[in-house]
Formats: structure tokens, C-alpha cells, sequence
């Protein structure tokens, strides 16, 4: 991981004001801070290590390494910076590092980013799916490129915005809506029949 990767610049959405002051006292040598910020990102961090490596252990192993590091690059993060996108990229990265040295498929992935419904099953497709449709759609994103697969479960299974998707991609924001565009047309190829789509915001 370079220098660039903890300390890109670019802006993203959604920053909870509590992670300025726990990231600030963490930076500061206060343990107790680092570990809420751990507590608060450990589920969604260990669903983006999941749609990467496709595998329990090795999610959980790619998680773990990812919040050692980031604690060890703190010192390096920009005061102020939103810090959950900032997390998912390191999570994101140590996954692919694992994937690359270790290729394992379960049959079960991407159930486990739906496993909590209100939580990660996205918001405008949770209110039409029921449970036949929401099974479908899994099998149908399992089909896909994992490009693919990866910039719609980050969108939309996990509800990170384009920007936050953008950032955990290491791409620009105008990269993801362009991929989400194709990827989204991928889908519907393959449940053209679906409901899920009528009320998906594409913006």
C-alpha cells in the first residue's frame, strides 16, 4: 500500500462527525478511539473483504491486517478526511492481495452482503424484492464479471455512495457511473423479467 493510497485527497460522502473526533484522538495515541472505529466499520469491512476473496477465513484474515495497517498509517491520514471510505480501500486492497496468492470460490458468496436485511440489502431494491426475487438476483450477480459484480455489491448491496464506491475502487467517481451503467444492463440481461430495477437510482 503507498502513500497515495492513505492520503488521496479526493473528497467522498457521508462522514459521520463522531469518526473526525475519534480518528483525531486516535491519532493522537488514544487506543480506546482506534478500537470504536474498529467496532463500527468491522461488519460492512468484512463484507467488502468477503465480495474480494469469496471466503470466511480469508475475509476475516484480509480485515484484520487492514485495521493493523491502518492504525500504523493514522499518522499519515489527512486531518479531517472521511474515514470509512478510507478503511474500505485498505480493507479492499489486502483482500486483493490475498485473492491474487489464493483463488477460492463459495457457492454462498454474496449472501453474505444480503444476510442483513434494512442493513446492506440496498434500500431501493429492499422495498420491492421478496425473498424468490432477492435469491434470483443473487445467483444473477454470481454470473457476472467480477468488475462487474464488485462496483454493483458495493453500490447497492452495501450502500456506499459513488463517491465511496469510487474511493474503495481506487477509480474516479465518473468511473463507477459508467460501470454501474454497463453492470446494471448485465443484470437485467440476465433477470430481464425482475422487478428490482423500476425504482434502482442510477445517478
Amino acid at each position: 500500500m503507498t502513500g497515495d493510497d492513505v492520503n488521496d485527497p479526493r473528497p467522498v460522502e457521508g462522514r459521520p462527525s463522531e469518526d473526525v473526533d475519534a480518528v483525531a484522538r486516535a491519532r493522537d495515541g488514544d487506543v480506546g478511539a482506534f478500537e470504536a472505529l474498529v467496532a463500527r466499520y468491522q461488519g460492512v469491512a468484512f463484507r467488502v473483504a468477503w465480495l474480494v476473496v469469496r471466503n470466511r477465513g480469508e475475509a476475516e484474515d484480509a480485515v484484520q491486517d487492514a485495521f493493523v495497517k491502518a492504525y500504523y498509517a493514522l499518522p499519515r491520514f489527512r486531518p479531517g478526511a472521511p474515514f470509512r471510505p478510507w478503511i474500505l480501500r485498505i480493507v479492499a486492497n489486502e483482500a486483493r492481495n490475498r485473492s491474487r496468492s489464493a483463488r477460492r470460490r463459495d457457492g454462498l458468496a454474496m449472501r453474505v452482503a444480503a444476510s442483513e436485511p434494512g442493513q446492506v440489502m440496498p434500500s431501493p431494491e429492499g422495498a420491492v424484492l421478496d425473498r424468490t426475487e432477492a435469491e434470483a438476483l443473487v445467483l444473477a450477480l454470481e454470473r457476472l464479471p467480477e468488475r462487474d459484480r464488485h462496483v454493483l455489491a458495493l453500490r447497492y448491496l452495501l450502500e456506499l455512495s459513488e463517491a465511496e464506491t469510487a474511493e474503495v475502487l481506487g477509480v474516479r467517481p465518473g468511473t463507477v457511473k459508467s460501470r454501474l451503467s454497463r453492470a446494471l444492463a448485465r443484470l437485467r440481461a440476465e433477470v430481464p423479467n425482475s422487478a428490482s430495477f423500476a425504482e434502482v437510482d442510477e445517478r
